[in-house]
């Protein structure tokens, strides 16, 4: 009789554990219709998503096992609710590249290269250059640009395969093998991040590029400011430390949405039609991503291929983006695996 109403209680504390993880998935996947400024605390559930899909399809094992058909239906249906998020991530397109390379249209990509590691001789930004060129890359936007590599000035070395060439603040800069005909700068408040725009003539055919380089999650410097006190032997408890971490990750997850506001804003009055892309430093699903995207097309999710994640190190997570207008048409989608930045390029090519 004990046994058995030990195997009851542990039953029902699984179907209890199931139910919750379902309820928090189903509220993670419509936490990027509110506002983290409003509503952090639900906004953040979109971060652990990948987790709580993990845990349904443990539980979805143990009702399996169990043979409980009827419970099993529940991480079932649950996993099926989170497809269209896991094709952000993950598509099981194949890449056709002759196909793709056959169809005329313009190669677009986006690179945060990190100051090209403040590397003097000039190695790495040529290197990249001869990357974009291999690719036949026709507009190249940049994030966290630097423009020179100890004496050489990497815009000049461009210019001979990018003739076309806008910047905007600091470290922001649009490359590209066609006329640019306008472009403008949009200034964050009280950040060193901003985004920018260049309208491009493509043989008649115009369109609008967005350059992005949205707020930074914190994280890395809170981490590499722990490190340094720990040098200096100061002592950090680690309630601390995660007490900053999330702090700081709030912080940034607030700025992030209202420069996308922001961004969005300012794509919804553009005449021409529009490609959005560059370091949005938020995951799919975010609201970042939803008010950045619209009524776009996420273009991994139109013709990508395979696991995208564009962070290299400990954290593979996706965070730089293409997205394009409606009435313009996706051929190929990828990454490019460069290792001179924390992260890899993305490319897409697009056709009018």
């Amino acid at each position: 009789m004990g046994k058995l109403a030990v195997y009851k209680y542990v039953a029902a504390m699984f179907l209890v554990a199931q139910v919750v993880v379902s309820v928090f998935t189903v509220v993670a996947l419509f936490g990027g219709d509110v506002n983290p400024v409003t509503s952090p605390a639900r906004a953040m559930l979109v971060y652990v998503l990948p987790l709580l899909i993990l845990a349904n399809l443990l539980l979805l094992v143990y009702w399996l096992v169990r043979r409980r058909w009827l419970y099993a239906l529940l991480p079932v249906v649950t996993v099926a609710c989170c497809i269209p998020y896991i094709g952000t991530i993950y598509q099981f397109h194949f890449l056709d590249e002759k196909e793709s390379n056959a169809q005329s249209g313009i190669k677009v990509a986006s690179y945060n290269v990190a100051m090209f590691n403040r590397e003097m001789s000039g190695f790495m930004a040529q290197d990249i250059l001869a990357e974009m060129r291999r690719q036949q890359v026709d507009v190249l936007c940049v994030q966290e640009y630097n423009e020179f590599s100890g004496d050489k000035n990497n815009s000049d070395s461009y210019k001979e395969y990018f003739p076309h060439i806008v910047k905007g603040r600091d470290d922001m800069v649009i490359f590209s093998r066609y006329p640019i005909t306008a472009h403008k700068t949009m200034l964050f408040e009280d950040t060193n991040n901003s985004a920018m725009w260049a309208d491009i003539d493509v043989k008649g055919n115009e369109l609008r590029v967005f350059n992005v380089h949205l707020q930074t999650t914190g994280i890395n410097r809170t981490l590499h400011q722990a490190d340094k006190l720990v040098k200096q032997n100061h002592s950090i408890s680690t309630n601390r430390l995660l007490s900053a971490i999330y702090g700081n990750y709030m912080m940034g997850m607030m700025f992030r949405a209202e420069q996308a506001i922001q961004v969005a804003n300012e794509r919804n009055n553009s005449r021409l039609p529009v490609v959005l892309c560059g370091d949005f430093n938020d995951v799919p699903y975010s609201f970042v991503y939803n008010t950045m995207l619209g009524s776009m097309v996420d273009g991994f999710k139109e013709c990508g291929a395979g696991w995208m994640h564009t962070f290299r190190g400990r954290k593979a997570v996706r965070i730089d983006y293409i997205f394009h207008d409606e009435t313009l048409k996706g051929l190929s989608y990828y990454t490019s695996d460069l290792t001179y930045s924390d992260h890899y390029p993305v490319f897409m090519k697009i056709a009018f």
